[in-house]
């Protein structure tokens, strides 16, 4: 989690130094009237929403639900950008019971779709986020699909050694049956040589 967060940061501030050379390059033009107003500088505007990211998933269990809670709460009481933004945030956070990739999508797309309501680096923060919680839930689309998957061979290699196992035993009991009949037929045959060697008096017929 240190790594993702030093990576968004890195991004971040590349990004940043990027629209600044922009900026400088046409005259030191000013942001579109229709930008937010909150106006903190540099890397600071989203230190909140990045240290939200790298400490709810290290506390415990108890610690984790009472911030996550408060970040929801804060999110349906006030809902500001900043504070519908950062419940996205944990919401897409893995690592703490509340994370929930399906509901971090739809909350981080609505966001994204009045990027006028947010600073640029606010904005940026949120794309990653939202590539970063795609890419989780296609993994975990595949993931399922494979155990799926084994699980349907499992099955299938199972009734097959059933059905097999079923044949087996319909034809061992299909050969006691003729062996059980053979061996009846056999002492038919000896019982009625014997009645007749009995009337005979043991002595051979001649013809």
């Amino acid at each position: 989690m240190r790594h993702k967060v030093s990576g968004l940061a890195a991004a971040l501030a590349a990004l940043t130094l990027g629209a600044c050379s922009m900026l400088h390059g046409l005259g030191g033009e000013r942001p579109s009237a229709a930008a937010p107003q909150r106006t903190p500088s540099g890397a600071s505007v989203i230190s909140p929403e990045l240290a939200l990211i790298s400490d709810l998933p290290q506390g415990d269990p108890a610690r984790q639900a009472e911030v996550f809670q408060a970040t929801k709460d804060a999110a349906e009481s006030t809902p500001t950008t900043t504070n519908k933004l950062r419940y996205a945030l944990a919401l897409a956070t893995p690592g703490h019971a509340g994370s929930d990739a399906v509901a971090a999508e739809r909350q981080l797309s609505e966001i994204l779709a009045r990027p006028e309501t947010l600073l640029a680096d606010e904005r940026m923060l949120a794309i990653i986020e939202l590539k970063q919680v795609e890419q989780r839930l296609v993994l975990e689309s595949e993931n399922q699909r494979l155990h799926d998957e084994a699980a349907r061979n499992t099955r299938d290699k199972l009734a097959a050694v059933n059905h097999r196992l079923a044949a087996e035993m319909n034809e061992n009991a299909r050969l006691r049956k003729a062996l059980e009949d053979a061996q009846a037929k056999l002492e038919a045959v000896t019982h009625i040589e014997r009645a007749i060697n009995d009337h005979t008096g043991g002595e051979p017929k001649t013809p």
